[in-house]
Order: structure tokens, then C-alpha cells, then sequence
């Protein structure tokens, strides 16, 4: 028995007549008697009492009919869902990001945007720290992450960037530096204690500039995290300029480094080799998206 029996079938249940039936169909009669002979040789049950005059259902039929349909209801539901899916139309994404990815705005615009354009596609996005972000990659526990770059990246990923941004200083509110006009020179920090962030690229690159090795205070975390020891004056910090605009948070002041900008930024990563359809469909809308620069200062 198969499927195109259960078609039959249930075209002659509905007509009651071989002849419309097959029409319907578009076989010949004789070719569909010879069917609905086959599934009640499979069923070992007659479904169909049949006279040159009309044709009736059985109680056998009766019963079967309302299977019959469920039946092919049923594979075309699952013929859809598959074709669906082979498109990336349905499906998981698994979404590991780092704060400032959030801050940057890029994670909630890539997010947003794909969910448009498929909402039938589950996205779950899950804060992470960032040093962690390529191994889950690689194991297949989230299918892309939104990272701070620089990062180096194993030969199966790749990147994409989304945000070019600089580095800042986070200053203590009441710390003197916050009354010096203009940008601040990296010799002027040269003895400070560095709240350092996942990225450190920053605060290193701060100490080279200025001919000193960072006095490292502490290593906290998320950005928040360290934009918090900042405030209660455990140190200074080397953040995304980003983050000027988007927390205001009490005690904190966030001054522009002089000199060539610390470059930074804001990227996907994602396996170059990627069987999820939904996932690829994800990764090709990340990589037609220009990356927007986030020039400091952004307003006064």
C-alpha cells in the first residue's frame, strides 16, 4: 500500500463515482479500478460496494476514509516542513554574544532584521564569556557568535564585521583626568590600576603607547561589571566608546584617547562549513551587512 492508493481512494469515497474520480485525478478509469483493487487486496477488507449504477462505502471504507485522510494530511504536513526547513525557513538558531555586542546595537539589528524575514525560525541568544565563544562554535553548542574583535579564530571559523568601533577611557568620576580638556594622552595613565575587560587588547595597547606596563586591578568580566569598579574608584578602564552612549551610569566618565584610534570592533563568528539551513540562511544576512563605524566622540 501506498501513498497514491490513500489518493485514490479517497477521491472515489468523495465522488462516489470511478468515472469523476478519475478525471479528478487525471488517470484513466480502468487504471484507478485496478488501484482501489490493490488497496483492498492489502487491507484484505472491501471498501467499495460497486454497480453499474453507483458506487457506496462500506463500513470497512467508512472507517478507513477518515484514516485515509489523517494519513495524507499528515505527509503533506511533513513534505512541508521538510521542504521549509531545506530552505531555513523553520528551524533554531543558537546565539552566544558578548555585552558589547549588545551595547553596539549589532546583535539586536541582526536579531531583529532575521526574525522578519523568517519568524517561524527560533532564536535564542545567550550571553557568554568571550574567550569561550570559538570552542562552542566548534562543538555545535550555539551556531553563531557575536564577538569584540580582535580575536584569533581557529582555521574551521570565520568573521564577519559589523561595527568598527575605538576604545576610550573610563575614568572615575572624581578622578583628576576627568577635568583635563581633550583627549588623554596614554604616558598620562601610567600608573593607574586597569579594571580590564574580556577585550584587553585596548588596555595593552594603552600601556605600550605609553611606554608602561598596565598595573592590572582587576579582571571582572562584563563590561557592566567593570564599568561598576570603575565607579566605585577601584580603577580605570580601556572600554568600547560605544558604551558612552548607551550607559550612563553614576560615578563614571568616559574621555577619548589621543593619538591614532584603538581600533576595535564588533564581528560574527560562524563555521565556514555551516549543514543547518537556517544557520546559513542566518551567516549569508551577516555578511551582506556593511559594517557602520561608531566614531567618538558621538554627541557633546
Amino acid at each position: 500500500m501506498e501513498l497514491r492508493h490513500l489518493r485514490y481512494f479517497i477521491a472515489v469515497a468523495e465522488e462516489l463515482h470511478f468515472a469523476r474520480a478519475a478525471e479528478r485525478l487525471g488517470i484513466a478509469a480502468p487504471t484507478l479500478t485496478v488501484q482501489i483493487q490493490e488497496l483492498e487486496q492489502a487491507l484484505g477488507a472491501r471498501l467499495l460496494l460497486r454497480s453499474k449504477r453507483s458506487v457506496a462505502l462500506t463500513p470497512a471504507g467508512e472507517a478507513f476514509l477518515g484514516e485515509a485522510r489523517l494519513a495524507v494530511t499528515q505527509f503533506e504536513r511533513a513534505r512541508s516542513v521538510g521542504q521549509r526547513a531545506g530552505r531555513g525557513e523553520i528551524g533554531r538558531i543558537e546565539v552566544g554574544y558578548v555585552g558589547s555586542a549588545a551595547y553596539s546595537g549589532a546583535l539586536q539589528a541582526q536579531v531583529q532584521r532575521f526574525r522578519a524575514a523568517r519568524p517561524e525560525v527560533e532564536i535564542v541568544a545567550t550571553e557568554h564569556p568571550m574567550e569561550v565563544l570559538p570552542a562552542m562554535l566548534e562543538e555545535g553548542r550555539i551556531d553563531v557568535g557575536f564577538v569584540r574583535l580582535p580575536m584569533r579564530l581557529p582555521a574551521p571559523l570565520a568573521s564577519h564585521a559589523l561595527v568598527h568601533d575605538v576604545f576610550c577611557v573610563a575614568l572615575p568620576s572624581r578622578h583628576a583626568l576627568v577635568a583635563v580638556a581633550g583627549p588623554l594622552a596614554a604616558r598620562s595613565l601610567a600608573g593607574e590600576r586597569f579594571i580590564v575587560p574580556e577585550q584587553p587588547l585596548g588596555t595593552y595597547e594603552v600601556g605600550r603607547r605609553g611606554r608602561f606596563t598596565p598595573r592590572i586591578g582587576a579582571v571582572p568580566g562584563s563590561l557592566v561589571a567593570v564599568l561598576t569598579q570603575v565607579s566605585v574608584g577601584a580603577g580605570v578602564a580601556i572600554v568600547p566608546s560605544v558604551l558612552k552612549d548607551v550607559i550612563d551610569m553614576p560615578g563614571v566618565r568616559f574621555r577619548p584617547l589621543a593619538g591614532k584610534p584603538v581600533a576595535s570592533g564588533v564581528a560574527v563568528v560562524f563555521r565556514r562549513q555551516e549543514r543547518s539551513a537556517a544557520v546559513a540562511a542566518f551567516i549569508q544576512q551577516v555578511r551582506a551587512t556593511a559594517a557602520l563605524s561608531v566614531v567618538y566622540p558621538q554627541r557633546g
